[in-house]
Parts: structure tokens; sequence; C-alpha cells
């Protein structure tokens, strides 16, 4: 029993210290960044990971005279907040309808879905830009708003799907009973219940929105301030660079999600293993 104990202790030492040490690599850029932000360009030059001699705040005030990083952060959470709020009212209809209607449609549709999450963006790219150009969607706010939308589909399906299997049929049978039409249901009895589901739904397709890069850089319109991530890479020019200013929008850029992760920490990983233990 005492080796069994030790050979136990021992391997407890081992994973914290893994895991210590993965955690240094992953905060190290975070406070590469942090540091930065309070120095001068010449300074990041010649002493990248010194720490800052005085709190050098200037790179915040150029941050935003010299780009409208006031409109970029504007489009980035306008993008955020409606696109979050239409995942949310969406998505899990789609979930529950396939959950909740069991025949060869809905087999069909969740098969498809899932089918959706194999084939990586890069591949689909170019026809996705054109179809929206048919469409009218290219140049404005609603493209990335509705590819974001459509994007979330296939995991949030298999989400929601894997967490309506934990919500007793009963309940929705009593509401049925009492009068209450399947849509009003669903959302007076079911989506109150999914409560923790949204919530990881909420930080995971925020934080990939609020981060994106690439589909407001191609999408919306040229010469106009864009989102936070869009700006920030502006000041990265081919033979020069304002790291300053750079990693001052990044500190910008990283308050609000830590904060709305912090916040929603304990839902995401209640909505996470629930899901997983109910599927």
């Amino acid at each position: 029993m005492m080796k069994e104990k030790k050979k136990i202790k021992a391997m407890d030492a081992v994973l914290i210290a893994i895991a210590a040490i993965l955690a240094l690599l992953f905060i190290y850029p975070v406070l590469f960044a942090f540091m930065s932000a309070f120095k001068s360009n010449g300074d990041i030059l010649r002493s990248p990971a010194g720490f800052p001699t005085s709190l050098y705040t200037q790179n915040f005030v150029d941050l935003f005279q010299m780009s409208d990083f006031a409109h970029a952060i504007f489009n980035t959470v306008f993008l955020t907040v409606v696109s979050e709020l239409l995942i949310i009212c969406i998505v899990p209809m789609a979930a529950y309808g396939i959950e909740r209607r069991k025949c060869r449609l809905s087999s069909f549709l969740y098969t498809f879905f899932i089918a959706g999450m194999m084939i990586p963006f890069h591949l689909y790219m170019f026809p996705l830009f054109k179809e929206m150009k048919v469409l009218g969607m290219f140049g404005n706010m609603i493209g990335p708003i509705v590819c974001y939308i459509s994007g979330s589909i296939a995991f949030g399906t298999l989400l929601y799907g894997s967490f309506l299997k934990g919500i007793p049929l009963e309940i929705e049978e009593a509401a049925t009973i009492d009068g209450c039409t399947p849509l009003r249901t669903f959302w007076q009895i079911t989506f109150p219940l999914l409560g923790p589901c949204n919530a990881s739904m909420v930080i995971l397709n925020g934080l990939g929105i609020w981060n994106d890069y690439l589909m407001p850089y191609l999408v919306l319109p040229s010469g106009k301030a864009k989102t936070i991530t869009v700006e920030i890479a502006s000041f990265v020019g081919q033979f020069t660079a304002r790291w300053d200013i750079v990693f001052a929008g990044t500190i910008i850029s990283i308050v609000p999600a830590l904060a709305i992760f912090i916040a929603f920490q304990k839902y995401f990983v209640k909505g996470i293993t629930a899901g997983a233990a109910k599927g």
C-alpha cells in the first residue's frame, strides 16, 4: 500500500510539473505582449524580452490617432454580438428538431452537418466568396454574420444534440398535455435548461469571431476600418513594423475576451462536461 501511494504521489508530481510547464508556455506570449505594450518601439527592438523601464503609454495614443481603431472595435463588437445572438437562437432549434424528430430526414441532416466539420474552410473559401458576391453579401456586415452562423451549425448541432439527450422527454410531454405548441415548449421549457450549453457556444464561437482575421480581411470593404485584428495587422509591413502599436492593440483585444471567459468559465466547463457525459 505504501509503495502504491508513493507511486501515485510521484505520478501526481510529474503531472503537476508538466501542467506548470504547459501553463508557462501558454502564458509567456500574453506576458510578453503585456510588457511590450508599455515599451517604445526602440526598446522592443533593442531588448525584446526585457521589462519596461517606465510606463510608456504613448503606444495607445498612437494606435487611435494613426488608425480608425475605435471604428474597428465597433465592427468587432457588432459582428460578435449579432452573430452570437443569432447563433443562440437558430442552432439550438436545429439541434432540437433533429434530436426530437427521429426520422430519415433528421438523420440525414445530422450526418450532413457533422460531415461539414470535416471540410476545411480554405477548401471552399473561394466558391463561398463567389456565392456571397452573387447574393449581394460581399463587402458588408451581412456576409461575415451569415458565414459565422452557418459555420457554427455543425459543431453546435453535435453539442446541443448531446446535451438534449440528457433532458427528460417527460417534461416536454407534460407541457404538450397542458396545451403548449412545440415552438412554445422549446422556448419556455427546453431552452432555459440549455444555459450551460449556451455558455459553451458563446465562449467557443465568440472567441473565434472576436479573433477572426481572414473573413473580415477578405469580405469587408477595403479602405475602411475593419476589425481589431485586421487593424492591428496593418501596422506590420514588408519593410517596417510598429511593434509597440501592435502590442498595444493586442492588449486591448485580449482584455474583453479574457473578461468574458472568466465570467462564463464555470458554465463553459459545465456545458462541455455535461454534453460529453450525456452524449
